[in-house]
């Protein structure tokens, strides 16, 4: 390999002279060209079998989903009652202006990664690193958020059927003191096997569920439109309410530094239930960590992840009114909102369909977020700012087999023990930091890399991009201050990691040059 430095192109972001080798070697950036040489190591190199309608079932069967199935219930009830369907709007909004700038990145690096390989080209290794702990966690409690809701419909569907599993098996409960959630730990370590077997495989198990998935999604609209009363729509924007809660660190960190007292529901409420259903939305960028397994990425790429934000937006916002027209606001459920909506009507046979409806289909979103936090993963490995022997692909399967099966098997271990209410808020900071981070780095890889070739490009640059990263910024300031220190907590932890290890195992920074 010959030696990256800063007087390469691209190698200390296109410049050279002087100025460029005085920038520190943790700000150095790894060119476009060695990413997607990379690609090319044998032992390194993942295989390359999706299509741009792949990408979009990826994408619809990660969105559809927790958004629907369990969130729903929870931010209509305490934060935005029936305007909950406005906050989709607002997360959709936010997402859009991401989606343009990830479009850009992903047809032009389509190496596996997402973020951190967009940050590691643009802004250099220290903001990669950082960026890619942040998805590590992201993509993690993403996964095992969606493994607690899952394992809460089968339960569902078990009681129906008269079936109870012991208490000891059913998750966290704090009166019965030791549990695990038995069913949320299985799916996890099911789907790891299936990620390792191979993508193809994966992409024909998401195609069929996504099927079922998306008739259970329209049946909710089509049958529950017939049962909506609309009063239950009054107030659509209910009055805002001081919290309940007895620690200011739940309240949303805009209202702590403004110094006004903390508040659900009302115009406030609308905000905060957008940076909680944001959750909902991170399937565009799970989408962009396939890059490296798309036939055709410069054109595939953009399609899937356009395509797969507008249609799953729409869906969306439809379910949202429906179910809040269903039931009044303060009696919805959060374990299986749509299902006890229609219950609650009087139509039991809808609420059994949609609990097996909402039991296949959060498999996909489960499946595609272990999928995507495996690539990012992977990509860091190979780069060597985690071990190397994570990045080996296996001989007959094409897949990052030992980074699957370690992280399958640890996130299984979280999903076992931790209940939804303490992991959703921390998945959806590290996804609007990592829109913020990719925003940043289209501006400057536009400015550094003008020549670059660009099979999609994002509109109104360095307008749009600025723009996302302001919505993206107002977004996290909604969420819990909680939220900021727990991460907090994981970025320190990630840069003390990074000068322990990482720096010192970089190919790129050690030495100067590539091993």
């Amino acid at each position: 390999m010959s030696p990256v430095s800063d007087e390469e192109p691209g190698g200390g972001g296109g410049r050279s002279g002087p100025r460029a080798r005085a920038r520190p070697d943790y700000l150095r950036t790894k060119t476009i060209e060695q990413s997607i040489q990379d690609t090319e190591e044998p032992e390194h190199a993942l295989t390359r079998s999706l299509s741009a309608l792949d990408l979009t079932v990826f994408g619809v069967g990660v969105i559809i989903g927790t958004g629907i199935f369990v969130l729903t219930g929870a931010v209509a009830k305490e934060q935005a009652g029936p305007a909950t369907a406005l906050a989709f709007v607002v997360a959709g909004v936010v997402c859009a202006l991401a989606a343009l700038c990830y479009a850009e990145f992903a047809s032009t690096v389509p190496v596996a990664g997402s973020a951190y390989t967009f940050s590691y080209a643009s802004l250099g290794e220290l903001p990669a690193w950082i960026i890619g702990w942040d998805l590590v966690l992201e993509f993690a409690l993403g996964t095992a958020v969606v493994a607690v809701g899952w394992a809460g419909y089968v339960r569902s569907l078990l009681d129906n059927a008269g079936w109870r599993l012991p208490a000891v098996l059913s998750g966290p409960d704090e009166a019965s003191g030791f549990t695990f959630d038995i069913l949320a730990a299985a799916l996890v370590l099911v789907l790891t096997a299936i990620l390792v077997l191979g993508m193809k495989l994966s992409a024909r198990v998401t195609s069929v569920v996504v099927a079922v998935k998306v008739t259970v999604v329209l049946l909710v609209i089509i049958a529950g439109s017939f049962f909506i009363d609309a009063d239950n729509y009054r107030p659509f924007i209910p009055e805002a309410q001081g919290t309940l809660s007895a620690s200011g660190l739940r309240a949303p960190l805009i209202q702590l530094m403004a110094g006004y007292e903390p508040t659900t529901f009302g115009v406030a409420g609308i905000f905060t239930a957008a940076a909680v259903v944001f959750f909902a939305f991170i399937g565009f960028d799970v989408v962009a960590t396939a890059a490296e397994e798309t036939k055709h990425p410069q054109h595939d790429m953009p399609r899937g992840i356009l395509g797969s934000l507008f249609i799953c937006t729409a869906l969306y916002v439809a379910v949202s009114i429906v179910v809040t027209g269903m039931q009044k606001y303060t009696r919805l459920t959060i374990d299986a909102p749509l299902a006890d909506a229609f219950k609650a009507t009087g139509h039991p046979f809808y609420a059994g369909l949609i609990s097996f409806g909402a039991a296949v289909g959060l498999t996909t979103v489960c499946m595609i977020l272990l999928l995507g936090q495996t690539r990012v993963f992977f990509a860091m490995s190979r780069d060597g700012l985690l071990p190397r022997f994570f990045a080996k692909v296996h001989p007959r399967f094409g897949t990052p087999y030992r980074s699957t099966v370690l992280l399958g098997v640890l996130i299984a271990v979280v999903a076992g023990f931790t209940s939804i209410s303490e992991l959703a808020a921390l998945v959806n900071i590290g996804t609007l930091f990592a829109f913020v981070v990719v925003a940043l780095g289209v501006i400057v890889l536009r400015r550094t890399r003008p020549d670059l070739p660009r099979a999609f490009r994002t509109p109104w640059v360095p307008v749009l991009p600025a723009v996302s990263v302001a919505a993206s910024l107002w977004l996290m300031v909604n969420l819990p201050a909680e939220t900021w220190l727990r991460f907090g907590v994981w970025m320190v932890l990630g840069v003390v990691v990074y000068v322990l290890y990482g720096r010192g195992h970089s190919r790129v920074t050690r030495s100067g040059t590539r091993r």
